[in-house]
């Protein structure tokens, strides 16, 4: 790897132009040719080339602090905002996962049927997505963040006070729609400002707030379920700490992105002579124009991603106490080593991500996945599932950059949650299938105990097989831009005329006007 140049040439410059139109998103062509074309270019591009890496130093790969000390304190902040709400939100998700069987002897009823309370709140998450989306692509994230923040403590007092399986399912249902507004918007808050170079170990770090707040909940539960014997006190517990954050974010403003977008699409309405509302619509038909197909794949790539997540955490707290019967303290040993391998995984994973790209990091963390199945199904100790949940998570540390990447720029926390909780729906039933199929491999000789092991290991192999084939034959947009001007077309015409010193002190701006720029892109 060598050093990439700094001072601005007539070269660089033309290098520059080319590796912005290179990451322009056409509107999909389907020609026997592009087909052909698409397809062959999957194995060609997933590796990167020497030149590609040529960019890099050495120490940028071993040293992730060096990528991280572009990061201002700025961005920082928007980062803690979005990482530590996306934390509390799976701290809140997961107080359910770890009382299913607690919740189920409450209710007197079984466990299988405390589980479609997992699975209302990830069939309703999508709904939650599109409406809190819409908000904060058009409105601001400012608000939207608040609401659903308060939405959600509200809900967790009201789950504390149910009485019977149908309340139960009720105010589940409700805590979906409104969990599943936020993921959108603390990863635009989190990432839309983030420099180039810190993309990748800023996504891992923020994804793996998922399995931070599942750490946090495990802490918790066995502080406070088992001492008191009450699963209601954690729901009470976790309604009162999201009010830290509603606070913090009360006296934040927009992101830079966000604010910069906001003058375009006004600017753009001004010149056209048209209303925001009509802009925004105008906006729309054109991203859905350019992005529709991509838009369909992320649905269907963060389906495998959540089949991952959600077939092999949901369920083993379950597994590891009932057919391995491991006591409150090793559960809490083997919950915490589970999440500490998903913090190092997806750490790593996004970090590398930014040197050997997304689709091949994911792929290497799935193939590691793969490769620990067997050992955490029915070898189940700290050491295996740490190593399995490196896996995991360190493919899933990846998703929130690439989706951004992916993402139609103006339409990001709607694409980016829609995509991520579609993919949730999609899979909502993961913790139900596995114990309705594990009801039918009893262990011999103890009463309503199944193997889940075996059940659960089936079911991620399948599900590993499957995200490696999807993305592998899926696009990838590495290092684009997140901002508006990434579908704008530049041009070299006029570079030649100029000098490298002129280049170098004020570096011009070669975006077409709206009539060249279509032309042009109809014909790249």
């Amino acid at each position: 790897m060598g050093g990439a140049r700094s001072v601005h040439t007539i070269e660089t410059l033309k290098s520059e132009i080319k590796e912005h139109n290179a990451h322009i998103i056409k509107p999909p062509k389907f020609t026997s040719q592009a087909i052909t074309r698409y397809f062959l270019t999957r194995p060609t591009t997933l590796i990167p080339t020497k030149a590609e890496l040529a960019h890099y130093e050495w120490s940028d790969v071993y040293n992730p602090f060096k990528a991280l000390r572009e990061v201002s304190l700025k961005q920082w902040n928007f980062f803690f905002i979005g990482f530590w709400a996306w934390t509390w939100d799976a701290f809140d998700y997961f107080t359910i996962s770890l009382n299913v069987s607690n919740i189920a002897k409450d209710l007197n009823v079984s466990v299988k049927e405390v589980t479609w309370g997992i699975t209302l709140v990830l069939m309703f998450r999508s709904v939650g997505a599109i409406i809190f989306g819409l908000i904060g692509d058009t409105k601001g994230r400012k608000w939207p963040y608040i609401i659903n923040l308060l939405l959600l403590s509200i809900i967790q007092i009201g789950t504390g006070f149910v009485k019977t399986k149908s309340q139960f399912l009720a105010v589940r249902s409700l805590f979906g729609i409104a969990m599943g507004g936020l993921y959108g918007i603390c990863a635009a808050e989190a990432l839309s400002d983030a420099p180039v170079n810190a993309r990748g170990i800023m996504s891992g770090i923020f994804q793996e707030g998922y399995a931070f707040g599942y750490l946090l909940a495990v802490v918790f539960q066995r502080a406070i379920v088992d001492n008191t014997g009450k699963w209601q006190d954690i729901m009470f517990f976790s309604a009162g700490v999201s009010v830290i954050f509603i606070v913090w974010r009360l006296f934040t403003p927009e992101t830079d992105s966000f604010i910069k977008q906001q003058q375009r699409i006004d600017s753009e309405a001004q010149t056209d002579r048209k209303t925001k509302i009509k802009e925004f619509q105008s906006q729309a038909r054109k991203a859905l124009k350019q992005y529709w197909l991509i838009m369909i794949y992320c649905v269907l790539m963060m389906a495998g991603f959540n089949f991952s997540s959600h077939g092999s955490q949901d369920l083993y707290p379950t597994m590891i106490s009932t057919q391995y019967h491991f006591g409150a303290n090793k559960s809490t040993v083997a919950n915490v080593s589970a999440n500490l391998g998903a913090l190092v995984g997806g750490i790593f994973f996004g970090h590398m991500s930014t040197f050997i790209g997304r689709r091949f990091g994911i792929i290497c963390a799935a193939v590691l996945t793969g490769a620990m199945i067997y050992p955490w199904g029915f070898i189940p100790n700290a050491g295996t599932v740490f190593v399995f949940q490196m896996g995991v998570q360190g493919a899933w540390g990846i998703a929130p950059i690439h989706l951004s990447e992916l993402s139609p720029p103006q339409f990001r926390t709607l694409v980016v949650g829609t995509s991520y909780q579609l993919g949730n729906l999609v899979s909502s039933a993961s913790s139900t299938i596995e114990a309705t199929i594990g009801e039918r491999f009893p262990i011999p000789g103890a009463k309503g105990v199944y193997n889940y092991g075996k059940t659960m290991a089936i079911f991620m192999a399948a599900v590993t097989v499957y995200l490696i084939l999807i993305v592998f034959l899926g696009p990838e947009n590495k290092d684009a831009d997140l901002g508006m001007e990434r579908d704008d077309y530049y041009c070299e015409e006029g570079i030649d005329d100029l000098d490298d010193a002129s280049i170098d002190q004020n570096k011009p701006d070669f975006k077409h006007n709206e009539e060249i720029k279509e032309e042009v892109k109809e014909n790249v």
